[in-house]
């Protein structure tokens, strides 16, 4: 309907009775044809039906336009009534979300202090103001003109539904009064507000009372407990499980022995962020149990799996997670949370193992893959240094013993650190064609293979990720601890955080493979080298394994003064080094923080040496040397035995050794330092250093 004319339906139905006139007419001719005085009786009767039926559309026209229009009016006046007194509140915002008229709900849930043109961010902050326009004029069709977000009001929670629409979609020619709303833009955004507070406390209360999984290992139970005569070994395990015991039942939980030293318990979800809160407690409640003064102390790991779609998969997550808290150590507790992964505890130094049974098992193991490999790579990290290059060349000559052919993955040229052994090793022809490069590597490798990782075990550190992804056979060889970012499914997998270096580890594999194996005496000063390295010339994380291992390549023709003389530094360096220790500045007391300048491309290499050598100043718990090397900031971070500096390397994206750690950062230097130094605070101040 339109300027009051009839149209559409309404207007053919009102036209029938006269469209049948022209039918009746041609039947008239038809029956004047047939019977001329029957024709002229019935042409009476269609002239009639003709008079009435146009008498009729023309009368019943205004009567049925009065009607429509009666009807359009109230129709209207009841729309308004409804969209004023609508059970949900409503709004109509301009496109820069300025508020144009809202209704009676809107009013009452705002307590009447909505403003006409002030902004909808005003009111309900988590509403910001960056979100409008909601899409652009001309806006693409994958370009959503809807947008929705959940937040609270006081206390309640609504769901905000918000849709930019045009004004041409709507005909608002018989209402002057909306139009004036839109004198500015022919665009304005409608809001919805749904009240969605008791869906989310329901949802609360689901994820309350859902179930999580864990698993409780008693850390190398054996070992600790060899030298315990029976009657002490069964009080202090008992006094052990009664702080299990009581741990569970704060979480209202149950627990069950799987085997002497592991457990499997479950509690609701609900008191998860309590023992989050409380850094899990338990680690330290378990420590602390000892009988008199024996000095044994056990401790355990945990690892929790949570927000799994089955109660299988919950377990798979609770099983990973302990492999996490005994790969990266023990003494600690890992939370699995779909992708998530959460780390508590393991603040304390590791002490050393002193069995070797591990050590065998993996050597016959790794015996087996190298005899039946066709081809054999062996990989370090990215720049690599002494330990990464001298456990590579350890795992190399194990296979020229059991006579298959290896090669070397690293930058032919290598990095200033490895660079005086590589030319050593150029110089003899036993070893030639032992170093391929990553590109030759690639080209080279195959599905079959076996490709060794040494001094690493997170994937964006390796030399050449790459390669990981063009294999099936993946051996890993490590001894710092293990984060989220571990390089996935390998068939032999040996990380022991205790030990001092990866060349220690690999020494020991040569007594168990091939009834003993004697590496030369340049690869015996290379084996040597990366020990001392990686221990600051034996003064940290060293143990009996480690002179056990020393003394071993001592006996193969180590050789300590030809050594020391390929470790000495250029002057330049030298200088380098002195200004930084010299610029030196104390950190809350007890951390040195300092920054190495150079361009002679041996930065990092100099921040480790800077950082060990910041340690011999007493009173100071650890130290940090930052350094600019390919526009990336390397921070080397090392400790004695007080501060796991590994922990604070991985807020910072990084990782490491509890001793010796490392981290990269994209920003400049004086950003690098604020940001050090801001999260060695945050961790002090919620305990996580001590």
């Amino acid at each position: 309907m339109n300027k009051g004319k009839i149209s559409g339906s309404l207007r053919t139905h009102l036209l029938w009775p006269v469209i049948l006139i022209p039918f009746l007419v041609i039947m008239e001719i038809h029956l004047l044809i047939v019977d001329f005085k029957t024709g002229i009786i019935s042409a009476i009767y269609v002239i009639c039906y003709a008079f009435i039926a146009l008498f009729l559309y023309n009368f019943k026209k205004k009567t049925i336009m009065a009607n429509l229009i009666n009807y359009a009016i109230a129709y209207n006046e009841l729309t308004k009534l409804m969209i004023k007194e609508f059970d949900i509140p409503y709004a109509i915002l301009d496109i820069n979300g300025n508020l144009l008229w809202y209704n009676d709900m809107f009013a009452s849930l705002t307590g009447e202090s909505a403003v006409i043109s002030e902004h909808i961010s005003s009111i309900f902050t988590d509403i910001k103001s960056d979100i409008f326009p909601i899409c652009s004029q001309n806006h693409t069709e994958e370009e959503s003109d809807t947008k929705e977000l959940t937040f609270s009001y006081g206390d309640i929670y609504l769901r905000a539904f918000l849709k930019q629409t045009s004004v041409h979609d709507y005909d608002f020619s018989d209402d002057m009064e909306n139009i004036s709303l839109f004198e500015n833009s022919d665009t304005f955004v409608t809001l919805y507000l749904y009240d969605e507070t008791r869906l989310m406390e329901y949802t609360s209360l689901i994820k309350n009372e859902d179930i999580v999984m864990g698993l409780l290992y008693i850390d190398d139970y054996d070992e600790v407990l060899a030298n315990c005569d029976e009657l002490k070994r069964s009080l202090l395990m008992a006094l052990v499980e009664r702080q299990i015991a009581q741990s569970m039942q704060e979480l209202d939980g149950i627990y069950r022995k799987m085997e002497k030293d592991r457990y499997f318990f479950i509690f609701r979800h609900k008191y998860l962020n309590i023992i989050k809160e409380n850094k899990f407690a338990i680690l330290d409640n378990v420590r602390n149990v000892k009988l008199g003064n024996d000095d044994i102390r056990i401790t355990i790991s945990i690892g929790i799996g949570v927000h799994a779609d089955s109660y299988a998969k919950r377990y798979e997550y609770a099983r990973t997670a302990i492999d996490l808290a005994l790969g990266r150590g023990g003494d600690q507790a890992v939370i699995k949370d779909g992708e998530e992964i959460l780390y508590y505890g393991g603040s304390n130094i590791q002490k050393e193992s002193n069995t070797r049974v591990r050590a065998r098992v993996k050597a016959h193991a790794l015996n087996e893959l190298i005899v039946a490999a066709e081809q054999i790579f062996i990989m370090g990290h990215a720049n690599c240094d002494i330990d990464s290059f001298g456990a590579a060349v350890g795992i190399y000559r194990i296979a020229r013993a059991l006579e298959r052919n290896a090669q070397i993955v690293v930058e032919t040229d290598g990095t200033s650190a490895i660079r005086p052994f590589l030319e050593k090793y150029k110089e003899n022809s036993y070893y030639d064609k032992f170093i391929i490069s990553p590109e030759e590597a690639r080209y080279r490798m195959t599905p079959n293979t076996l490709l060794i990782i040494v001094d690493v075990n997170k994937v964006s550190l390796v030399q050449c990720p790459s390669l990981l992804e063009q294999t099936q056979h993946i051996v890993v060889i490590d001894h710092h601890r293990q984060t989220d970012e571990r390089i996935k499914n390998p068939v032999l997998s040996y990380i022991e955080p205790y030990a001092s270096s990866a060349c220690e580890m690999v020494t020991e594999f040569f007594r168990y493979i091939n009834d003993g194996i004697r590496p030369r005496p340049l690869e015996a000063d290379t084996l040597y080298s990366g020990i001392m390295v990686d221990t600051n010339n034996f003064s940290a994380q060293v143990g009996v394994r480690t002179f056990e291992a020393v003394a071993y390549l001592k006996r193969c023709g180590a050789d300590i003064t030809r050594i020391h003389k390929l470790f000495r530094s250029e002057p330049d360096e030298y200088m380098i080094r002195a200004k930084a220790i010299s610029n030196a500045q104390i950190f809350l007391d007890s951390y040195v923080i300092t920054t190495v300048y150079g361009t002679n491309g041996n930065t990092p290499v100099i921040g480790a040496k800077v950082a060990n050598a910041l340690l011999e100043m007493k009173g100071i718990k650890a130290s940090f040397v930052l350094s600019e090397y390919k526009s990336h900031i390397y921070i080397n971070a090392r400790s004695i035995d007080e501060v796991n500096v590994q922990l604070i390397m991985e807020k910072l994206g990084g990782g490491g050794h509890v001793s010796a750690a490392a981290a990269q950062l994209d920003m400049s230097l004086d950003m690098a330092t604020d940001k050090l130094k801001d999260t060695i605070s945050t961790m002090l101040r919620e305990g996580d250093l001590k």
